[in-house]
């Protein structure tokens, strides 16, 4: 017998990542932590060439190297103290030091949970239990990409940037390469996982962010529907799941993103989704002087080495309803960054109930970053209701979703939601075998449906994904 159950935590509206005051929108320096003992430094090389003995000058100052690459030229050091820091920075072949920052994921949900009405296989994801209420795979036309055969391949790998994924849930089973997935995080975060879940793979998703992220991607089709059901993804777990002080806004180390996007572009991993993000000041974080004269050359040389190896990066634009054509001296993690597509949120204006029907469900979402110069393309991202996908059976923020007995969903709403709907379709480019950065980006903007003002418009780029035209319908 079906059940069902509907369970509240917060508000249905969530800002799923740094989301200041709409109207006022602050541009602010990265955010550090000010324990001051033992903290994390991002480091750039002279000439991109790590020293010989790099190793060795850390750990005599007492810290250890979290990475160092000579490809990018960039490294992170961890347990360093600010004099530490200093002398290291000042010793030859060191161009730059700066202390690591983060960002923070903003969480609040409805969540359900529903038993039986498997459909018959993968190869349907509209039979899945939840698909009417799935008004972001009817908006970009994906179920015309299913019926077609078009379910991505599982030789196209996307890795998820985000909290972790829950490998065992129903909709995700066998869709992870967990030989290949790796958590990023300090050895306490992975603590935490074998605290509450001995045995569990570090990414193991302790929040519910990146789980629900991973689905939309790409589901089994048995609770709801992803845009694609045969790729594969690769968990690159970059973001703390946050504890109950904090609300569970997860923190996301830009050593731990940064590290993880080398990864992916050296492992040969053509897609990667960073639904996280920022915002702060240029002339903060870059040669002209403030805060970090170093930090924007680090990042920005991190994502040109990834573009390079052949690694799309799609990120999601931002919910502080900002012009980003108009943000003066502001930098966008990771709008802002080289070579990445910035995918702003849609979304209806009313539904009189979960399964519709939905009204404009293409309007751009009121919390949404916006800007003819930054934004590539759009997709759903929720409004008035969210996108529903899978909840983490690991989840200690939501402990309802532990319950395996259950199929378990949230419906959350975000520019993090609308970033995943990119890099599913992009997948499915790939699955048609076009490869490469610039040809998924420009196969996914010229397949577009062309919203708003014609050609590049603010809201939309150009234009809202549409799954069936990117691969040929």
């Amino acid at each position: 017998m079906k059940q069902h159950f509907y369970f509240v935590v917060g508000l249905s509206l969530v800002l799923a990542a740094c989301a200041d005051d709409p109207a006022q929108p602050v541009l602010r320096g990265p955010q550090f932590n000010e324990s001051g003992v033992g903290e994390a430094y991002l480091v750039r090389f002279e000439n991109r060439i790590v020293p010989a003995d790099f190793n060795a000058r850390v750990a005599a100052l007492g810290g250890e190297v979290i990475f160092a690459h000579g490809g990018a030229g960039v490294g992170a050091v961890s347990g360093l103290i600010a004099s530490a820091a200093e002398q290291l920075g000042a010793s030859y072949g060191i161009a730059g030091i700066e202390q690591d920052a983060f960002t923070v994921l903003e969480s609040a949900l409805d969540a359900d949970a529903e038993t039986g009405g498997e459909p018959a296989s993968a190869s349907n994801p509209a039979a899945s239990i939840w698909y009417a209420r799935q008004w972001n795979m009817h908006a970009i036309a994906a179920a015309q990409a299913w019926a077609a055969g078009k379910l991505g391949s599982p030789s196209v790998k996307v890795g998820i940037l985000d909290t972790g994924i829950d490998y065992l849930h129903a909709d995700l089973a066998g869709r992870v390469d967990l030989a290949l997935s790796r958590s990023f995080l300090s050895a306490s975060e992975n603590a935490r996982v074998q605290a509450a879940f001995p045995g569990a793979h570090p990414i193991a998703d302790l929040n519910y962010h990146g789980t629900h992220v991973a689905s939309t991607v790409v589901s089994n089709g048995i609770l709801t529907a992803g845009v694609t059901s045969g790729v594969t993804l690769v968990g690159l777990k970059v973001c703390a799941p946050g504890t109950p002080a904090n609300g569970w806004r997860g923190t996301c180390p830009t050593s731990g993103t940064l590290a993880a996007v080398l990864y992916a572009a050296d492992n040969g991993i053509p897609i990667i989704n960073l639904s996280l993000g920022g915002a702060f000041n240029r002339r903060d974080a870059s040669a002209a002087g403030g805060i970090g004269p170093s930090f924007l050359a680090i990042i920005n040389q991190v994502f040109t080495y990834a573009n390079s190896k052949g690694t799309q990066v799609v990120v999601s634009a931002g919910n502080s309803a900002f012009d980003l054509d108009h943000d003066g001296n502001g930098y966008k993690t990771y709008c802002s960054t080289p070579n990445t597509i910035c995918v702003s949120a849609t979304g209806p204006t009313f539904t009189p109930t979960v399964n519709g029907p939905f009204t404009n469900p293409d309007a751009l979402a009121s919390y949404s970053n916006y800007g003819r110069s930054s934004i590539t393309v759009a997709a759903p991202g929720g409004n008035y209701i969210g996108v529903t996908a899978s909840c983490s059976g690991f989840s200690l923020a939501i402990p309802a979703c532990q319950d395996r007995s259950f199929l378990w969903g949230v419906r959350i709403s975000g520019t993090s939601m609308a970033a995943p709907h990119v890099s599913g379709v992009a997948a499915l480019i790939a699955s048609e075998g076009i490869t490469g950065p610039g040809n998924i980006r420009e196969r996914l903007q010229d397949t577009a449906d062309d919203l708003g003002q014609s050609g590049t418009d603010p809201a939309y780029g150009k234009g809202r994904i549409n799954a069936a035209r990117a691969v040929g319908l």
